[in-house]
């Protein structure tokens, strides 16, 4: 399926009309996330004089749709607003929705015969699947929760899931990561459609960051191996976290540490982490030059051997092959010290 992509950005001077595709259990964050930054933005260009979002909550039957957390939402009837100009569909996602995929499929059947009204298509954390299975998906790359990109990707595999963005714009469809990664996806299409200036001023009343980039992972490396069977391995996560500025982090130094041989180490650790050693230690060089870069006047240089790479040129090789981006293009967008 394909999206309206000739379909160009309304006149500022014209209403959009974004509807938020509601269902049962769906998550609650992801509905009201995204949909309080097209509110916020609203009222800015209203102050501006200019019309603002008109916000649709919708579902197939209308009436009370109950949120995963409890909540109930009042919607209108999907078929009615299918009329209208619709510019944005949004898709929340429902925490178990890995467990109840084939209950929505009157809602697929009905998304894959709608959204290609629209001129575009986001989803908010795992509504990537019902993006999916709509056959929205298909051949491009998206992100979702990444407790679920694993599974994603086993299911749809056609489709390139990348487990470290927080957002993803191809063409005219935009996925999101988990829950809260909904706010920064409303604030990218905000800025898409009415300037920075808008989506900064909607950032600063709602207290976020204007962006969270697509390439920033979505959780801390560490964080990440402590919650997986590679926590066998946590007092040497520590002090490869401690010891990132030695260039001469070897396979063979961390089997010494762990008091393995180095195939056996090797084996184990991958078997265990999902990652060879030498990867893994990429990742850490590379979570701790991004935290530099956002936080620290530091120039380019002195972070790459700061954090183990040696020279600015390995540094930028390692950004470009894992975020697509430069360290200097992700510290003009992220870095809280300019």
């Amino acid at each position: 399926m394909t999206i309206n992509p000739g379909n160009p950005p309304l006149p500022a001077d014209k209403a959009r009309h974004l509807v938020f595709v509601a269902y049962q259990q769906m998550g609650l964050l992801d509905l009201t996330g995204a949909q309080t930054v097209f509110w916020a933005a609203s009222k800015r260009l209203q102050e501006r004089g200019l019309p603002g979002y008109h916000l649709h909550n919708a579902s197939l039957e209308g009436g009370l749709v109950q949120t995963a957390e409890g909540l109930a939402v009042n919607t209108e009837r999907l078929a009615p607003l299918a009329e209208l100009p619709i510019d944005t569909f949004i898709v929340p996602g429902a925490p178990a929705i890995c467990e109840t995929l084939d209950h929505y499929d009157e809602l697929v059947a009905w998304l894959r015969g709608h959204l290609n009204r629209a001129r575009r298509v986001a989803s908010v954390c795992s509504g990537a699947f019902l993006l999916a299975k709509a056959g929205l998906l298909e051949g491009r790359r998206a992100a979702t929760h990444w407790a679920m990109c694993d599974t994603l990707q086993q299911v749809f595999p056609s489709i390139e899931v990348d487990a470290d963005a927080i957002f993803i714009q191809q063409g005219s469809v935009w996925t999101s990561a988990g829950v809260s990664a909904g706010i920064d996806l409303a604030l990218a299409l905000v800025e898409d459609d009415c300037g920075r200036d808008i989506a900064m001023q909607v950032a600063r009343e709602l207290v976020v960051y204007l962006k969270r980039p697509g390439g920033q992972a979505q959780y801390s490396e560490l964080l990440q191996l402590q919650s997986q069977d590679g926590a066998v391995f946590d007092d040497l996560h520590l002090w490869i976290a401690e010891n990132l500025g030695d260039e001469r982090l070897t396979v063979e130094r961390l089997a010494q540490q762990v008091r393995m041989s180095q195939r056996n180490f090797a084996r184990v650790y991958k078997q265990k982490t999902g990652r060879t050693p030498a990867k893994a230690i990429e990742m850490f060089r590379l979570e701790a030059a991004r935290r530099m870069l956002e936080n620290s006047p530091r120039n380019i240089d002195q972070i790459a051997r700061l954090c183990g790479f040696g020279d600015e040129e390995r540094m930028r090789c390692t950004f470009q092959r894992n975020l697509s981006v430069s360290p200097r293009d992700y510290r003009n967008r992220f870095s809280r010290t300019q």
